[in-house]
Parts: structure tokens; C-alpha cells; sequence
């Protein structure tokens, strides 16, 4: 919730003389304040999509954002081309592509083969190559490896995702992190952000309630054999609706 203040200024209209016209003037009569609370909605990212049945299920159960995953070295990697034809028939949601280190010219392509809104960008990418991509940036960083909130907050991207750190590996991990302390971190950024990492329905709200996060991104609770399944992303959706 943020408290919203309202100010209110109460003024009369008078008509008063001035060198024999009438001139109108205005008096302030009363100040007045109340507050209202507002609920900002938080939005979900369903991320490591890789069938149409998974992107409409997200879609028509109210995800914000669907991700791709164009890594190879993750078993969520989806081909370009699969891509480009679930984006065109998911159009109520907007379609983040995730990439690790990649080339930039290639990252550019990518993204305008498949209608990417979000380029994603997860790897150990310096600022002077985020400039390069041509669609807004969503920068990843690891709590406890490379994550600088101000850095983060010079870094050229429209917003900031945070997931878990675990050595070796670039993200994806399903594994809940430090979430009390990386939200007195978190807390420190200028600009929205996104909370991953081990993100299930049975944690949802506390996730939100910790970090007050613009968005959270699922991904490893919404499978049963390493795939998406319909029926987890209806459920988690339909609870999420609930509390967003």
C-alpha cells in the first residue's frame, strides 16, 4: 500500500472595487488534507515458457509478462523460431526474451524476429553493452555475487530483476535466497524491480509482503518433469489474483 495526500484548497470568488471597476479577486478560505491508501498491483512474470499451451494459460489467467529462454545451457531453452509463433497468438501479455552473455547483433535480431517487448539480460553484461540492445532492458543481478543497488541504479534498464546466487549457475535455480536481507537492499533502488528465485504460491505473499517488489517472476514451482504445466500456472495465477 502507498499513502496518497491529498490536498484541497477552498477559495471564494469576490468582487471587490478598484478605481471604479469591479475587480474580481480570489481569497483562501481553508487548506484541507486527507489521505487515501492506494493498492499498487503487483505483476507476475511466468518465465521459461517453451509451448503455446503454457503461454496461453498464463495469458488468459492474467500474467503481465511470459519469458523465453534463449540460453542454451538451460533445459528451458527455446528455439527462436518456436518463440516467435507462440508470441504472435499470446498478444495480452508482454513477451520478455532472457539472454546470458550473448551477442549483442544477435540479441537485436532475436528480439525483433520473435516481438520481444523486454530484452532480459542475465548474464555479467557491462553497462556499455545493455546500450547497445535496442528494446527495453531488464537487468538481472544475484543477491550475495553482483548485486550494487547503486550500480544497479546507473546500470541503462528500465528494470531490475533480483534471483538467487548459487555458484556455478546463472539463474534458474528454483532456490530461495537471504529474501530479508536482500529487501534492505533492494530498498535502496530507484527504479522498479522484479523478485525471482524459488518464487511458489506457498510464498508469494511473503515475497511480496518482504520486498514490495513492481513484479515477481515464477518459474521452477510451475513444473512437473522440468515443463510447464497448465494446471500449476491456473493455480498459481488464480491465487495470485487473489492477493496481487
Amino acid at each position: 500500500m502507498n499513502t496518497v495526500f491529498v490536498f484541497l484548497y477552498f477559495c471564494i470568488l469576490e468582487s471587490g472595487w478598484h478605481h471604479d471597476i469591479i475587480v474580481p479577486t480570489v481569497k483562501t478560505v481553508g487548506i484541507f488534507y486527507f489521505s487515501i491508501e492506494v493498492k499498487m498491483m503487483t505483476k507476475v512474470k511466468i518465465c521459461g515458457i517453451r509451448s503455446i499451451n503454457a503461454a496461453k494459460a498464463a495469458e488468459e489467467n492474467g500474467a503481465n509478462f511470459i519469458g523465453f529462454i534463449f540460453w542454451r545451457g538451460s533445459h528451458r531453452f527455446i528455439e527462436p523460431e518456436t518463440a516467435r509463433a507462440i508470441s504472435r497468438d499470446t498478444r495480452g501479455c508482454e513477451k520478455v526474451g532472457v539472454f546470458v552473455d550473448e551477442d549483442a547483433g544477435l540479441v537485436n535480431e532475436i528480439a525483433e524476429h520473435v516481438g520481444l517487448d523486454y530484452v532480459q539480460l542475465h548474464g555479467h553484461e557491462p553497462p556499455s553493452y545493455a546500450a547497445k540492445i535496442k528494446r527495453p532492458v531488464i537487468k538481472a543481478y544475484r543477491f550475495g555475487d553482483d548485486f550494487d543497488p547503486e550500480a544497479a541504479n546507473e546500470y541503462p534498464a528500465e528494470l531490475i530483476l533480483i534471483d538467487t546466487f548459487k555458484k556455478g549457475q546463472v539463474g534458474g535455480t528454483g532456490e530461495r535466497f537471504d529474501w530479508r536481507g536482500a529487501a534492505k537492499e533492494t530498498g535502496k533502488l530507484q527504479k522498479p524491480f522484479l523478485t525471482a528465485g524459488g518464487i511458489s504460491k506457498e510464498n508469494v505473499k511473503e515475497a511480496i509482503d518482504i520486498f514490495h517488489p513492481m513484479g515477481i517472476d515464477v518459474s521452477g514451482s510451475l513444473e512437473v518433469n522440468r515443463e510447464k504445466s497448465t494446471r500449476l500456472i491456473e493455480e498459481f495465477l488464480d491465487y495470485f489474483n487473489e492477493i496481487r
